[in-house]
């Protein structure tokens, strides 16, 4: 291990809080830009923006509540046919390790022998990370630490497109909020990629990329919509 350690088990948390944090300002940002192209007027695109902020927030939540819950239910699961086929046929389980670890560069016998002493020491851990994946018996899935970092995300993330349009002229507002949007993107990939140990300028292109698309589509929607009514 590096003596910096490993940034692996801020995963599932840093997936949800980036996701939640990229689609709170997408989402914000395309919506009151396109609003505001459509040329509505300035208490109606805060009360859009208000709104759609919080549906966001909670929508974000339950999904991701959901979808991680679903996963945690596919590893307990599985975890317990391993447990279950451990108890009914020791002899194939024990094989199957050695196998694996065989697999992965280690003599048969040697194999053999090292699979033998991680059963006695904890068979199902070991079927478990050998097999499945997994870190631990409790799994690597954690709902309600998803659905909290990624409503919080949504939430931070959101609100400063938000904060554009309530400060922004009124004749510039919706590239006011474009550029804001922008800029939180950009910090958005740099910090995600820090925390993730990653390089920067990859994820901030694809960020800064695909919002800049989005708001320029939502804002032709509104200048199109706009000029019909």
């Amino acid at each position: 291990m590096p003596k910096e350690g490993h940034f692996i088990n801020r995963s599932n948390w840093l997936r949800a809080a980036v996701l939640g944090a990229n689609d709170g300002i997408v989402s914000s940002a395309s919506l009151l830009v396109g609003v505001s192209a459509a040329g509505m007027v300035q208490g109606n695109v805060l009360l859009t923006g208000l709104a759609g902020l919080t549906a966001g927030a909670l929508s974000m939540a339950a999904g991701e509540y959901v979808s991680v819950s679903a996963q945690a239910d596919v590893e307990k699961a599985d975890l317990e046919r391993e447990r279950v086929a451990l108890i009914e046929d020791p002899d194939y389980e024990l094989s199957e390790l050695a196998e694996g670890l065989e697999n992965r560069g280690v003599e048969s016998d040697l194999a053999l022998e090292v699979a033998a002493q991680m059963t006695d020491h904890d068979a199902l851990g070991a079927h478990a990370r050998e097999e499945l994946g997994m870190f631990g018996l409790a799994g690597q899935a954690d709902p309600l630490q998803a659905a909290g970092a990624s409503a919080l995300a949504f939430a931070l993330g959101g609100g400063l497109p938000l904060l554009a349009a309530v400060l922004a002229p009124a004749g510039a507002r919706g590239l006011t909020i474009a550029l804001v949007a922008l800029l939180a993107l950009v910090l958005l990939g740099a910090g995600g990629a820090q925390l993730g140990g990653a390089p920067k300028r990859p994820a901030i292109r694809r960020v800064v990329f695909w919002g800049g698309l989005a708001m320029a589509v939502t804002a032709g929607v509104g200048h199109l919509f706009g000029a019909i009514g």
